[in-house]
């Protein structure tokens, strides 16, 4: 659905300012959008999560882990796919108020795609490198956009999201390094002509929501703080936007209509997008791609 299509339509949460802002930017934040409710059976989870990581030893499926983690000092980077282990990530991902907001910016109908937590440990966690999220997984169009929840308070020192105003409007940038292996940021010398004075930095308290659509070029520094900062990610897509590769983190969740009916009609946009490698055998993670770790 077009952009011009969506504001013509009234919105249910978001006010017309702020859709407006999204598309001009590509980006939006919504600061203690999430109440306590929805954090504390996040939270609640989340934990559970956190404690039996301590008993895995290397990255599978269902983990990735840093390098140092241990049963004592767990350094997790991701829980992949988290709507696949358990109902509250899921109620949150089909029922929460980030639905309301992906029909604001996408259109009536709505599919989910896929979900991730990020967890950037204190004290060093990972950097994420400049890089865009469609040529993760191309659709026909790009009408795409991920819903990040912050669980914590973030601020500059906990290495916050941070994107390119605009720049969902420029070109979609090579993922592949020099060797056409797949690295899933932008090379160095392509990010080193961003417009770094623009970038936006979406910091909040628990509860702030931050928006980015999919060819939104978007980073996150280190986690130098003591704490972590844990941003739960769910993907949405208009659902006229069809996949064309295989998901890179399949579940059952995947593709299901959260907000109104499946399309009849696919919607396509011209301009192409790069296309990743063949996912169907299984995907490691953006930051062992981006530090181009054995994946074995």
């Amino acid at each position: 659905m077009k952009p011009e299509n969506i504001l013509s339509q009234a919105p249910k949460i978001l006010t017309q300012a702020q859709r407006e802002k999204y598309f001009r930017d590509g980006y939006l934040v919504l600061e203690d959008f999430v109440g306590p409710d929805w954090l504390e059976r996040i939270w609640e989870a989340t934990n559970g999560f956190i404690e039996e990581s301590r008993g895995v030893s290397k990255s599978n499926r269902k983990f990735d882990l840093e390098p140092g983690h241990t049963a004592e000092a767990p350094r997790l980077r991701r829980l992949t796919t988290p709507v696949a282990f358990h109902d509250a990530y899921w109620g949150f991902a089909s029922q929460g108020p980030i639905v309301d907001v992906a029909e604001d910016l996408l259109g009536p109908d709505v599919v989910f795609h896929h979900s991730k937590l990020n967890f950037k440990w204190g004290s060093g966690g990972e950097e994420v490198k400049w890089h865009q999220d469609i040529p993760f997984y191309p659709h026909t169009n790009y009408s795409v956009l991920a819903i990040g929840l912050y669980m914590n308070d973030v601020d500059d020192e906990m290495g916050p999201m941070g994107a390119i105003p605009g720049s969902q409007n420029g070109p979609i940038y090579d993922h592949y390094n020099a060797k056409d292996e797949w690295v899933g940021a932008m090379p160095d010398a392509d990010a080193a002509k961003l417009p770094m004075e623009t970038a936006g930095w979406m910091k909040g308290k628990a509860g702030t929501v931050t928006v980015h659509h999919c060819r939104t070029v978007h980073g996150s520094m280190p986690n130098l703080s003591s704490r972590m900062r844990p941003l739960l990610i769910n993907a949405y897509t208009a659902a006229d936007a069809l996949a064309i590769t295989p998901h890179p983190a399949p579940c059952d969740k995947n593709f299901k209509v959260v907000r109104g009916k499946s399309a009849r009609w696919a919607e396509f946009d011209a301009e192409p997008c790069l296309l990743p490698p063949d996912w169907s055998g299984g995907y490691t993670s953006i930051f062992a791609l981006q530090q181009e770790e054995d994946s074995a």
